[in-house]
């Protein structure tokens, strides 16, 4: 999945997804955004040049999200928006109304992307939302479906039934945590070889490793911040990254990413490949 030229990202690189359509590779995450701010830092998001803005029902700030869209005077197409199924909200007939209810609240005329946000509920909730996800778009109420938080178990039971049901749905994308102190590898395997794009949540790690000598010593090479240095490994993994921010200069500098690139050298610096140290809940593990 990793370009095999990152030099050549710029803030506008797309990927195309199974579904035919193309995502920008760097994500505006809005997790625990207030509603009350969420419209004035993502219209500077867009403003900044983000192009792609990552929300969900539990997030309770879809509306804003559509609104900063609607007065950054950009066009529709030119945005890629995406949202969530409420974990509370599984199974086939709660889905049907989550996505009523998230093209409702917002006044679009479709979502980009509509993840399951975590694989709660038991395989027939799970296999539920999937099916009314997927009628969803054919009806073109939805460009592109995924999910979020899955575990191999998971990802393995809903292969297993779109197979079995002859169903021509496709896992266009999959969001995790993911970073270098938790790189997922049997995760990204099994999405790369499929073609399955994988998004990065909290690709900063909420500063948590902010200190570690590596960052501290590829930040001084680069003479960027060691946000910046997670945020280009990221990309150079061929990932999507998510960075949340509502600081404006942080919202900037975490765009800020096409004028260097780490070596193989500083990619493997990066490598921790047995660290399994998350900063965030971890549904992957979910067996119910």
């Amino acid at each position: 999945m990793a370009m095999s030229n990152p030099s050549k990202f710029t803030l506008n690189t797309t990927y195309r997804l199974k579904s035919g359509h193309e995502i920008p590779v760097l994500g505006y995450g809005v997790y625990q955004t207030p509603p009350a701010t969420c419209e004035e830092v993502t219209t500077y998001a867009l403003r900044v040049g983000y192009r792609h803005i990552d929300s969900a029902r539990a997030y309770e700030n879809e509306q804003p999200c559509a609104k900063a869209i609607s007065a950054s005077g950009l066009d529709r197409e030119q945005v890629f928006f995406t949202t969530k199924v409420h974990p509370q909200d599984m199974g086939y007939e709660k889905t049907v109304l989550s996505i009523a209810a998230s093209l409702s609240e917002t006044g679009l005329d479709y979502i980009d992307l509509y993840l399951i946000h975590a694989p709660f509920g038991g395989k027939e909730a799970r296999l539920g939302t999937w099916k009314a996800l997927s009628e969803a778009q054919k009806e073109g109420k939805i460009r592109s479906i995924g999910v979020s938080n899955y575990g191999i178990h998971h990802l393995e039971e809903l292969e297993e039934y779109i197979k079995s049901t002859g169903s021509s749905s496709v896992i266009s994308v999959g969001q995790w945590e993911l970073h270098p102190w938790l790189p997922r590898q049997d995760i990204v395997d099994w999405c790369e070889k499929r073609n399955i794009i994988l998004e990065a949540y909290c690709p900063v790690i909420r500063g948590e490793r902010k200190d570690e000598q590596v960052l501290q010593d590829l930040s001084q090479k680069h003479g960027k911040t060691w946000a910046q240095i997670l945020l280009r490994w990221s990309l150079q993994k061929g990932y999507v990254p998510l960075p949340k921010s509502e600081t404006p200069s942080r919202i900037e500098e975490n765009a800020n990413l096409y004028d260097f690139q780490l070596d193989a050298e500083d990619m493997g610096k990066l490598q921790f490949p047995t660290s399994y140290a998350s900063c965030a809940w971890d549904p992957t593990t979910s067996h119910d």
